[in-house]
């Protein structure tokens, strides 16, 4: 499957690459990451993970209203849990990061509405992410303790197979958002992994919603 998607991305890219109305954007922005399936006794605790993200994209027309956007981009992902209640009669306030740093290959198909001063434009498309780095945060009364660590307050992760994190994160990319006919942009989206993250335990994929602003030359 991680195969089909990169070959689907690829093809589609080379089939359009030489388009004469070929324009270029950057966007960037806020993600709120979280990952999948987490265990009943901690969603209650999970929260959203806030990172960031920075794409640089081609437009690519194929009719008067659609068009191929292949890009690249530098995602941050993982997921949050925070506490602060009384248990035992001791307050226990602190929380713990998964922070996921992520280079993606998006190909979305984009679709553009004239409205007002510039265009309403929806997408989706496949992505392919690569896992670059990753680490465990914690402060507070959250520590590390459990895994062996308790004296530090941030843990390196090692990437790959047997270790701690996939290399790969694939899934499907939604967009929407506004362009001005200056280029500004505006824009939200979300992106579901297929891919499992943790090489230990259940599937657990990616889920990011990001919303942020950008300019298409």
């Amino acid at each position: 499957m991680k195969k089909s998607i990169l070959l689907f991305s690829s093809a589609l890219f080379l089939s359009f690459a030489a388009h004469a109305q070929t324009s270029y954007g950057i966007k960037a922005g806020m993600n709120l990451a979280k990952l999948s399936n987490v265990d009943n006794s901690m969603e209650d605790y999970q929260k959203n993970n806030l990172s960031f993200y920075l794409t640089g994209f081609a437009d690519i027309p194929v009719a008067s209203q659609f068009s191929i956007q292949p890009g690249i981009s530098l995602q941050g992902k993982g997921e949050k849990y925070s506490i602060d209640e009384t248990i035992a009669n001791a307050k226990v306030d602190g929380s713990a990061r998964l922070n996921i740093l992520s280079i993606e290959i998006p190909v979305n198909a984009v679709y553009w509405i004239p409205a007002g001063p510039g265009k309403v434009y929806v997408g989706a498309g496949p992505y392919i992410g690569f896992n670059i780095d990753a680490k465990v945060k914690t402060d507070g009364d959250v520590t590390l303790e459990i895994i062996g660590d308790g004296d530090k307050d941030e843990l390196d992760l090692e990437i790959g197979k047997d270790k701690d994190i996939n290399v790969v994160d694939a899934g499907m990319n939604f967009l929407a958002g506004y362009k001005l006919n200056n280029g500004f942009l505006i824009n939200a989206g979300y992106g579901l992994g297929f891919t499992k993250i943790l090489t230990d335990g259940d599937k657990r994929s990616s889920r990011v919603f990001n919303l942020g602003i950008g300019y298409q030359f």
